[in-house]
C-alpha cells in the first residue's frame, strides 16, 4: 500500500485553504471549494457526532469557531450543520457533504482526531463513521491521525485506504495533558509497523529526528505539519515528500 502519486504533484493545504479575513475558516466549504479552484491537495479533521456521524471540524469544542459552546460530540449531525460558522458565510459540513463535493478533483487527506484524550485505546466509532462515510467513495484519499489506536482501527476497518500517523516532537508545552510516559513514546514513533502505515506527517520543526531518517530510508512517505511560509517550504522540503501549509500560497 503506498500513496497515490497525486497526494506528491501539488502541495496540500492545512485545513483547507482558509483565510478567515476573506471569509473562509477552516475546514470550511469555502475553503474547501477554494483549495479545489486552485488545484491543491487537502487535509481535513474529523470529529464525532453524537449520533454516530463524522463532521469537518478540528476542534473538540465548538467555542473558538463559532458561538456555540461545549463539545461537538455532545451534538447530533443535523443540530452541527445548522451552526453558522464564525467569520465564514457557511456552517460545520458533514463529512459526506465535503466527499460530494470534493468528488475525486484533488486528494483529501483526512485526519481523525483523538477521542480517547490520551491517545489511549478507547477509539472505534469515529473511525467507523469516517469508513462509512468513505464507502464507495472514487477519489484519491488517504486516513491518518496522531493516536496509532485510531490509524490500526482504520486497518481493520477500510484496510484499502492509505494511512498514516500524524508525528512530533510531543513537547510537554504542547501537549500538557499528555502523561510523560506517553509523549516519550509516541515520540518515537514505534507503531508505524504495527499500524500498517505508508506515511507519516511529522512536526515540520522536529524534521531532523533520526527516526523520522530511518523511515524514510524504509520506503515511508514523508509529510509535514504546519509549514507557513516559503523560506520553511524550502527547508522542509529537503527532507520530506510533500508539505502540509497555510498562511501563503505554496
Amino acid at each position: 500500500m503506498s500513496l497515490p502519486a497525486s497526494f506528491f504533484a501539488r502541495p496540500i493545504t492545512h485545513r483547507a485553504l482558509h483565510d478567515r479575513k476573506a471569509g473562509r475558516v477552516e475546514n470550511s466549504i469555502k475553503s474547501i471549494k477554494a483549495a479545489i479552484d486552485a488545484g491543491y491537495g487537502i487535509e481535513i479533521d474529523v470529529q464525532l457526532t453524537s449520533d454516530g456521524h463524522a463532521m469537518v471540524f478540528h476542534d473538540d469544542q465548538l467555542d473558538r469557531l463559532t458561538s456555540e459552546s461545549g463539545a461537538v460530540r455532545d451534538r447530533a449531525r443535523a443540530e452541527l450543520e445548522a451552526i453558522p460558522l464564525k467569520d465564514d458565510a457557511g456552517t460545520i459540513p458533514s463529512l459526506e457533504t465535503v466527499l460530494a463535493l470534493v468528488d475525486g478533483q484533488v486528494p483529501l487527506l483526512i485526519e481523525i482526531k483523538d477521542q480517547d484524550g490520551a491517545m489511549g485505546p478507547n477509539v472505534g466509532a469515529l473511525e467507523k463513521a469516517t469508513c462509512v462515510a468513505l464507502d464507495g467513495y472514487k477519489g484519491d484519499v488517504a486516513l491518518m491521525s496522531f493516536n496509532p489506536h485510531a490509524v490500526a482501527a482504520c486497518a481493520k476497518l477500510a484496510p484499502k485506504v492509505p494511512r498514516g500517523i500524524v508525528t512530533s516532537s510531543y513537547e510537554a508545552q504542547f501537549w500538557p495533558d499528555l502523561p510523560d510516559q506517553v509523549r516519550n513514546t509516541l515520540r518515537e514513533i514505534p507503531d508505524y509497523d504495527r499500524v500498517g502505515a505508508c506515511f507519516i506527517s511529522h512536526e515540520a520543526s522536529d524534521l531532523d529526528r533520526p527516526r523520522v531518517a530511518g523511515l524514510k530510508a524504509q520506503g515511508a512517505h514523508i509529510l509535514c505539519w504546519t509549514i507557513r511560509s516559503a523560506k520553511q517550504e524550502a527547508d522542509a522540503r529537503r527532507i520530506v515528500d510533500n508539505v502540509t501549509f497555510e498562511g501563503y500560497l505554496a
